[in-house]
């Protein structure tokens, strides 16, 4: 059996690799691949593993974005920290989604389920019948991801609700991070701004740089600035202008485009 391993985590790889063997030694990881581009350069120039073990967040970006461009024809185990991204789809299909920190024990049984779903579906011809894979393609899809509608913002003895659609930039400051409403007034969150990045509809927030996420509906105007950097004017905030830094200017672009 040829499995490819897509895990950007190297200890992640190497503990997959390392339960891999010790259940099944006759197993082969053909690569491990760690990032959307050297996937895609992969499958350019090899043929279809038997197995993909792959993570989900990767060095530079989403793996659906590998999927959506690579017509993968065999089982997929996801491993993964976040469990918004389950797909109950696989588990009808004996198919396993492993949240880590994983075990030996969720390895095993994961690969159990794999090989239970070759024997049973597709025994005479050695691997799995078009219904099958029918089945796995339409699981490859994501479904469709729940992204925060709100904040609870604590004031003194109460909470503050604050509706998503009301937060014009959200800003990370000596370790804190702020959403802005259309007033200029700033409300601690709880995480992280990458964390609150993850939870947030990507088409409607875009980074700006390291501490600064944008909402796309109070973007006024968009100018050059130097250090092809871009300066951001808001629309309800006349006095405020934001700027992106010059490594994230081009994603901006291509966000502001989409």
């Amino acid at each position: 059996m040829n499995v490819l391993v897509i895990e950007d985590e190297e200890l992640s790889a190497r503990q997959l690799m390392q339960y891999l063997s010790a259940h099944d030694p006759t197993a082969q990881v053909v690569q491990v691949v760690r990032s959307i581009a050297k996937g895609l350069a992969w499958f350019a120039d090899n043929p279809m593993p038997d197995l993909i073990f792959s993570d989900i967040e990767l060095l530079d970006g989403n793996v659906f974005a590998l999927y959506q461009q690579v017509a993968v024809t065999c089982p997929i185990i996801f491993v993964t920290a976040y469990d918004q991204f389950l797909l109950p789809a696989f588990h009808g299909n004996g198919i396993a989604y492993l949240l880590k920190p994983f075990t030996a024990e969720q390895v095993a049984h994961a690969l159990d389920k794999y090989q239970q779903l070759r024997r049973s579906l597709a025994p005479a011809a050695g691997g799995l019948s078009p219904e099958v894979l029918a089945q796995l393609g339409q699981a490859l899809r994501p479904a469709a991801p729940a992204y925060r509608q709100r904040f609870s913002v604590r004031q003194r003895n109460s909470l503050y609700i604050l509706p998503v659609e009301d937060v014009v930039y959200l800003q990370a400051d000596e370790g804190v991070v702020f959403a802005v409403d259309r007033q200029g007034t700033r409300y601690p969150l709880s995480g992280t701004l990458t964390e609150l990045e993850r939870q947030l509809d990507p088409n409607r927030f875009g980074r700006l740089n390291r501490s600064e996420l944008v909402n796309i509906g109070f973007v006024e105007k968009v100018e050059p600035y130097f250090n092809n950097r871009l300066l951001v004017k808001l629309r309800p905030l006349p006095d405020v202008t934001l700027t992106t830094s010059t490594a994230q200017t081009p994603e901006f672009r291509r966000w502001l485009e989409g």
